[in-house]
């Protein structure tokens, strides 16, 4: 394995931001990312692990090893009447799995479609949109052990799913990459998902009743670009901010005020708050600053127009946290990495 020096990462995330590593490598064999390990260099200097680079901030170059996961493979591991068991590398592209999966009549993804990222990336962020999370498909995973280089099995109770989280972005961050993961498909009898979001008034104008599970993922691929930019064109990271939860009486005192405040029950006593709204209200939409600001399609999105560097993104970001606080009491957290 070859570590490269002082090394531009612009390519590597989708804010399209300018920083360095110092190191960096990229790995396409499982063996070969357990032998970049074990390298001195690798073992004496801080650790960043990329996938597509869709959910991070790099607010300043990186003074350690960069490895780009760039491992592939997809192959049908097993199968009954109702499911097929998927495996794949964590360097694969996610959409791309989506439409293959599709493409072989495989559903549970379709909600899922143009999710940026790489599929190692999607059970550590547990993604999620329209209604789905990965952690409804997921079996298992595959990660190696960043101290030794060892290779180590999760399933689904081990990896302690969450909103947006697991027990990688928890109590074991930093200390596993994934190398795979094992995704259990159904093969007829689909249940399909389109009562969130705007799934089902596309559908409808479309004049689709009995829709497929590629006719979903058309109309997700169709909400999604109608409302986000192309990270090819303009630097984003998609959605910037978790949806806050907050307790229904918090909620009920709140619509009491905002009478068109939208809200999603988890439970009886959990709701969840599209920060989108929190953040139109406090005026942000479409709001710049010099080469940055927020999308005028979607509050959610902090852009990079050409020449921002992380802080300037950073300092967006606090102060329409700020804002929201002061305005809703409600505190909103970032749904992207920081790094730096």
């Amino acid at each position: 394995m070859k570590l490269l020096n002082n090394h531009s990462l612009k390519s590597y995330n989708t804010f399209g931001i300018e920083t360095y590593a110092k190191y960096f490598a990229e790995v396409f064999l499982v063996e070969d990312l357990q032998q970049l390990l074990q390298m001195t260099t690798v073992k004496n200097n801080p650790l960043l692990v990329l996938g597509g680079g869709s959910n991070i901030l790099l607010r300043d170059d990186f003074q350690g090893v960069v490895i780009k996961n760039s491992i592939k493979g997809y192959e049908a591991v097993n199968e009954d009447d109702k499911y097929t068991w998927i495996k794949v590398g964590g360097g694969e592209d996610w959409h791309q799995l989506v439409l293959r999966s599709i493409e072989e009549n495989l559903g549970g993804l379709e909600n899922l479609s143009l999710i940026p990222g790489t599929v190692g990336a999607s059970p550590m962020q547990n993604i999620g949109a329209y209604g789905v999370e990965i952690k409804d498909v997921f079996d298992q995973l595959q990660a190696v052990k960043i101290e030794d280089g060892t290779l180590h099995t999760f399933n689904h109770q081990d990896c302690e799913f969450d909103y947006r989280s697991s027990i990688f972005k928890t109590s074991l961050k930093n200390q596993f990459i994934i190398s795979s993961v094992t995704l259990r498909l159904t093969k007829k009898q689909h249940l399909l998902k389109i009562d969130y979001g705007a799934i089902k008034q596309t559908l409808e104008s479309k004049n689709i009743a009995e829709p497929t599970i590629k006719d979903i993922s058309n109309a997700v691929v169709a909400i999604r670009q109608s409302k986000l930019p192309d990270p090819a064109k303009i630097g984003n990271s998609g959605s910037f901010f978790k949806n806050p939860i907050i307790s229904a009486s918090a909620f009920d005192q709140l619509q009491m005020q905002y009478k068109d405040m939208p809200g999603y029950k988890i439970d009886q006593d959990q709701v969840k708050v599209p920060a989108a709204w929190l953040i139109e209200q406090c005026g942000w939409k479409g709001h710049t600053r010099n080469n940055h600001g927020v999308h005028k399609n979607h509050a959610l999105v902090l852009v990079n127009y050409g020449g921002a560097n992380g802080e300037d993104i950073w300092q967006l970001a606090k102060s329409i946290q700020k804002s929201v606080s002061e305005k809703f009491g409600i505190e909103i957290h970032p749904e992207v990495n920081l790094v730096g």
